[in-house]
Formats: C-alpha cells, sequence, structure tokens
C-alpha cells in the first residue's frame, strides 16, 4: 500500500513549512501567489486530500458561507443576484470555501432560516444581498456576533458593518452625461416610490448630472413599482406632460424595457421626432438581446470583495478589514443602438 499522503508530504514536495501549506488550505490569501501556486502544485502532483472533519475540528470553522436565493421575479432583473451568487462561488473556491444557498421570503423568514442553519449546519459566515432602510438582519447577526457582509449599503449607518456595493448615482449620471453629449435637453427618470435606498441613489446621479448641465429636472420623473408594464406606463406619462421628454434613464432593465415598448425604441440616439432614447440599468441578458443601453455592475469583482471581507473577519477577528470593510464600486456605461 502506498505511504499516506499528509501535510508534511506536501510541505517536502513544495519545499516549505507544514504552516505554509495550513496557510494555502486554510487562509491563502495571506500566502504570496508563487509560494501558494507552488504549494499547489504539490497538492496536485502527490494527490493530497485534506480532511475536512479533522479541519474542522482543528480550527472550529466549516468554512461553509451562507447566501440567500432571491424570489423568482420577472425573469430579467432576478440574474443580477444569480450572477453575483456565481461570482461568489468562484471567489469561494480557491479559498476553500464552500457556498451553501437558502431561500427565504422575507425579512422574518431569513432570520427564522439564520436560525436553523446556525444550528444545523455550523455555518461560518453569511452574504447578504438587498439591503434597505431598517433591515432587521443585520442588527440580528450582528447582536449574536455572526460574521457576515452584505452585497448593498447598510443605508441608515454606513459604518456599521463591512459592505460591498456598486455606486448606482454614478452610473445614472453617466447615463445622463451620454444623453447630454447626444444633444438631449428633456432626459425623464423612471424609477422606484422615494425610501428605496438603490432607487433614491440612482435617481440622485441623474438629478446631479441635470443641475450640472443647469437643467431644471423638476416634472422630468416618474415613479412606479419595478416591472416591465410599469415602465411602459410611466413612459408613457412622461410623453405626455407638456413639452415631452426626448430620452429616458431608468432605475432597471425591467422598467427600461417597458419605456422600449411604449416609445418605440431609439435610432437613431441623437433627438428626433417621435424617438425617444431609452437606457437601463443592470446590463442584463435582455438588455444584451434586444440591444438596450445600460449600466453593468461589476458583480463578479463585488463578490471577489466580499468574500475577502468574510476572510479578513474569520481569519483576524478584530482587525482592520480591507477597504475599511466600505467598498463602492464603480458602474460601466454600456452604450448600444438605443441610445
Amino acid at each position: 500500500m502506498a505511504d499516506r499522503v499528509t501535510i508534511t508530504t506536501v510541505a517536502r514536495h513544495a519545499q516549505v513549512s507544514v504552516q505554509t501549506v495550513s496557510n494555502v488550505l486554510n487562509s491563502p490569501h495571506v500566502v504570496r501567489p508563487e509560494t501558494r501556486q507552488r504549494v499547489q502544485d504539490a497538492i496536485d502532483a502527490l494527490g493530497y486530500r485534506a480532511n475536512q472533519a479533522a479541519r474542522q475540528m482543528r480550527t472550529g470553522r466549516s468554512r461553509l458561507i451562507a447566501a440567500r436565493i432571491e424570489p423568482a421575479q420577472d425573469g430579467i432583473n432576478g440574474s443580477i443576484l444569480d450572477r453575483f451568487l456565481h461570482g461568489l462561488a468562484d471567489a469561494a473556491a480557491p479559498a476553500r470555501y464552500r457556498v451553501l444557498l437558502y431561500t427565504a421570503a422575507d425579512d422574518a423568514a431569513e432570520i427564522a432560516t439564520y436560525e436553523d442553519m446556525l444550528s444545523a449546519y455550523d455555518i461560518d459566515a453569511f452574504v447578504l444581498t438587498s439591503t434597505h432602510h431598517a433591515d432587521t438582519r443585520t442588527s440580528w447577526l450582528a447582536e449574536r456576533g455572526v460574521p457576515f457582509v452584505t452585497f448593498g449599503r447598510p443605508w441608515d449607518a454606513l459604518g456599521s458593518h463591512p459592505w460591498v456595493d456598486v455606486d448606482g448615482a454614478a452610473g445614472t449620471a453617466e447615463a445622463t452625461r451620454h444623453l447630454l453629449r447626444a444633444g438631449h435637453r428633456r432626459i425623464g427618470f423612471i424609477g422606484w416610490p422615494a425610501g428605496s435606498g438603490v432607487g433614491d441613489d440612482r435617481r440622485s446621479g441623474w438629478a446631479a448630472a441635470l443641475a450640472e448641465a443647469g437643467i431644471d429636472g423638476h416634472g422630468l420623473d416618474a415613479v412606479t413599482a419595478d416591472g416591465v408594464a410599469e415602465g411602459a406606463a410611466a413612459a408613457r406619462d412622461l410623453l405626455t406632460r407638456g413639452e415631452p421628454v426626448t430620452a429616458i434613464v431608468c432605475c432597471s432593465d425591467s422598467l427600461a424595457l417597458g419605456a422600449l415598448h411604449a416609445t418605440g425604441g431609439a435610432e437613431p440616439a441623437v433627438p428626433a421626432p417621435g424617438r425617444v432614447a431609452v437606457i437601463g440599468f443592470d446590463d442584463t441578458p435582455v438588455a444584451q438581446a434586444v440591444g438596450l443601453t445600460s449600466i453593468a455592475q461589476p458583480l463578479g469583482e463585488a463578490a471577489t470583495h466580499c468574500l475577502r471581507l468574510l476572510a479578513a473577519q474569520l481569519d483576524a477577528p478584530g482587525s482592520r478589514p480591507p477597504g475599511d470593510g466600505q467598498i463602492l464600486l464603480a458602474p460601466a456605461l454600456v452604450p448600444r443602438r438605443t441610445a
């Protein structure tokens, strides 16, 4: 029978210390990339497989991270969090973490799920999404000392816990400037009712860009629930208010798709009678398929930062997290035929 491959065998083969191999297995981010690769090559060559049960007993950690799958929406914007979760799984694998998914209809149901999972699965940490004002999920976890990070700002207190977010205001501001450069001056906005942290943030970018250009945005915006039909209705409303808009920035691709249906799209993008330029937000697969100009979120980068913030909490409790635990990423305008 061949000798059993141990962590000591790997260390000898890679010509590093046993502690370095342990760090690669448990905290790879603290090891230099070239050393990490040498150890990984030794692991692959020797066929070493760590005993997860023994590792959990030694470290007191399961290396399981839990994240919520959002309820199905309209088949458009639900893909955003799907892509984020895919990125999270990609980022977790090299660090030897695994992502456990769960569902919940609302905050209360999600907190109940936390209790069940913490008792049944020895979860190390949680990644929360869809943050909002008066978010009780974060306070519940914080009070119990459970490590977590949110993809989305804590809208009531930015310094209350580690988070990663995308700058929605910067995205809609760039979309508005893009339309201004094309010659538009009557630029409308379709967003969500006031009180939505994400929606208010995205509206503020549109308003700020108009103000920079000396344009009063009063009467140029409409608020509605998210959805294609709602976007179409809101666009028709904007087109009947005095001098009609020639372009519309939308809070989501769902709203933008509805606006496209209501206005007939925009060919060409410069102001023209009967044509309305439309820009969405999130750059979903639907936007790509129909040629909708949209704002793309760096979802893979966001997921990687979330994993790093969690690893910092787990590997060095009480230490200063990367970016002081507050990471705001820039989105990017993806121009297409609609604007």
